[in-house]
């Protein structure tokens, strides 16, 4: 039988496992029971009343986090002239186009988070698909990552702009920042997830869509919210 840490069965006996807390105090209880030695990241989990097996009944999107996520996220860009300067300007950590994409496909080079191309780069980023896809790095036009206004989606990537995509199992898991934000800086967050994810349901989508949500930190036991008052909420 598995055992728990001490420290996590302190937090564990903080929360009342029965109970479906409001957001704001399923972020401070969150909060309150992080102690791990290192600053840990916050995230939703929520279960979505749609069938991901359906094309039409996928959820797929992005959401600005008011706070951003706390994370320093590296930016690659594959772009060249005018356009090429720009991501540079707007903060992209590599910018290139043939070069770019030749040094993934022969050094599997992958230093960065994020991959953003514009339109008329991909037959060229097409042929590192099989290497950027699996390790969903692959830029997307339903996701704002492929297009000519490369500086604004550089911009937006380091600010704290997140991608989420429905599992097979209809779950969506986000983080919306670090511990050290706060409870009301987390709680900002949290609420413009929700609303873009409110935003995203699909019209084939009958009946409960926010099934259920829960908080947790990287160390931290989940937290349940009550989903019925954040979709009264929305």
């Amino acid at each position: 039988m598995a055992t728990v840490g001490k420290r996590y069965q302190a937090a564990l006996e903080k929360v009342d496992r029965d109970r479906r807390y409001s957001l704001e105090e399923a972020i401070g209880l969150v909060c309150e029971t992080a102690k791990a030695k290192f600053d840990e990241t916050v995230e939703i989990a929520v279960r979505l009343g749609v069938d991901p097996r359906q094309a039409e009944q996928n959820v797929r999107g992005t959401v600005a986090l008011p706070n951003g996520t706390g994370k320093n996220v590296r930016v690659a860009v594959f772009a060249k002239g005018e356009k090429e300067r720009e991501a540079k300007e707007a903060g992209a950590d590599v910018v290139g186009a043939e070069d770019l994409v030749k040094r993934v496909q022969e050094e599997n080079w992958l230093e960065f988070d994020k991959a953003i191309a514009t339109p008329d780069m991909m037959g060229l980023v097409g042929r590192i698909g099989k290497v950027l896809g699996p390790r969903g790095l692959m830029p997307n036009p339903k996701v704002g990552t492929v297009t000519f206004d490369v500086g604004k989606a550089v911009k937006e990537l380091k600010a704290g702009r997140v991608e989420y995509r429905v599992e097979k199992a209809g779950v969506v898991h986000v983080p919306i920042g670090k511990v050290s934000f706060g409870r009301d800086k987390l709680l900002e967050n949290a609420r413009a997830l929700v609303a873009s994810l409110m935003k995203a349901k699909p019209a084939a989508a009958k009946g409960n869509y926010l099934m259920t949500v829960a908080v947790s930190s990287t160390m931290g036991p989940g937290v349940k919210v009550d989903a019925v008052a954040l979709r009264t909420a929305a």
